[in-house]
């Protein structure tokens, strides 16, 4: 089971439309406090680049009358704003940026008592693929020497990944399943520590996405070896794809805004105004194409049925890795 950019396009036809305008609904609430803008992941990682650039558009364009106000909090795998969000009694000032573990930590965790059809769809704004990346000095340029040096270092090789459970882990699981590798993962809270800690060379591979690992490939100091994308990416034309070895697996991570359980109607249809139009933005669309996240919108309802879609997708997917 893979999540590939089908999944995510046969749900979204609204990105095939027009949006509409400001909705009556939308213009019966406004927000007259700050907004609890909740990050599912530590400071650095693509989640939090994300919702700090969506602030930065909002204000730049003076879009809300009360700034959103981002909250890192990304323990657990997520759990941390899981909990956070759906146990608020401010539903209408509690906003979340997803990633893959709103699905993966209430399966891992059913304990947190977390059911995710409670919260409140607001808008999917893009996907995000994954990478393998290795720094500069280990001489490895293409991924079959890496799969050598792993195989050889016979149990010592060492990733790092956001979470446990989750979509990095995921990731180097089926890879690691594929080719017969016996690699050490260690867990972040965001992908920003995952990739500082490859630059410092206290880990020696990672999948982190594009915009996680963009300043540090810039630099030269990571080297791009395989995607996890449908096709090639245009950021990285000569970097092949996990499917172009023979293996039928993609994977991208979902970069999406939900609301806390309980949000009222009013409220939901303003933020759903509010990040449509963020979404069709020139700084947006902008974001989307020099980040190398793939552009996909859905609006609230097509969210909920991509989540049932999604849940059973990484039930098999938690199940072929062993949790």
């Amino acid at each position: 089971m893979s999540i590939t950019k089908r999944n995510f396009v046969g749900l979204a036809l609204a990105g095939l439309v027009a949006f509409s305008p400001l909705s009556a609904l939308a213009q019966e609430w406004k927000p007259r406090k700050p907004i609890d803008f909740v990050i599912m992941a530590g400071p650095g990682g693509g989640a939090d680049q994300i919702a700090r650039f969506i602030q930065s558009v909002a204000e730049k364009k003076d879009m809300t009358t009360r700034p959103l106000v981002p909250n890192n909090k990304g323990g657990g795998s997520g759990a941390e704003a899981l909990i956070h969000v759906s146990g608020t009694n401010d539903p209408d000032y509690t906003i979340l940026v997803t990633l893959n573990s709103f699905f993966t930590t209430p399966l891992r965790q059913p304990n947190l008592g977390i059911d995710i059809q409670t919260f409140t769809p607001v808008a999917m704004m893009g996907v995000d693929p994954f990478v393998l990346w290795v720094h500069k000095d280990s001489g490895i340029t293409s991924f079959e020497q890496w799969v050598e040096t792993v195989k050889a270092a016979d149990g010592d090789y060492v990733m790092g990944g956001t979470g446990k459970g989750q979509e990095d882990s995921i990731v180097i699981a089926y890879m690691s399943n594929a080719y017969g590798l016996d690699i050490k993962y260690i867990p972040y809270d965001g992908g920003g520590a995952v990739a500082k800690d490859l630059a410092g060379q206290q880990i020696m591979a990672t999948v982190n996405n594009p915009a996680e690992a963009k300043g540090f490939y810039e630099a030269g100091d990571f080297v791009p070896l395989l995607a996890f994308s449908d096709e090639r990416m245009p950021a990285y034309p000569d970097v092949p794809t996990l499917k172009e070895k023979g293996h039928d697996f993609s994977y991208y991570n979902q970069r999406a805004v939900v609301g806390a359980p309980g949000m009222s109607d009013a409220a939901a249809a303003y933020y759903g105004d509010l990040f449509t139009a963020i979404y069709e933005s020139e700084e947006w669309q902008g974001y989307l194409t020099s980040e190398s996240l793939s552009p996909l919108w859905m609006d609230a309802d097509e969210q909920r049925a991509y989540w049932t879609t999604q849940v059973e997708n990484h039930k098999a997917l938690l199940a072929a890795m062993g949790e």
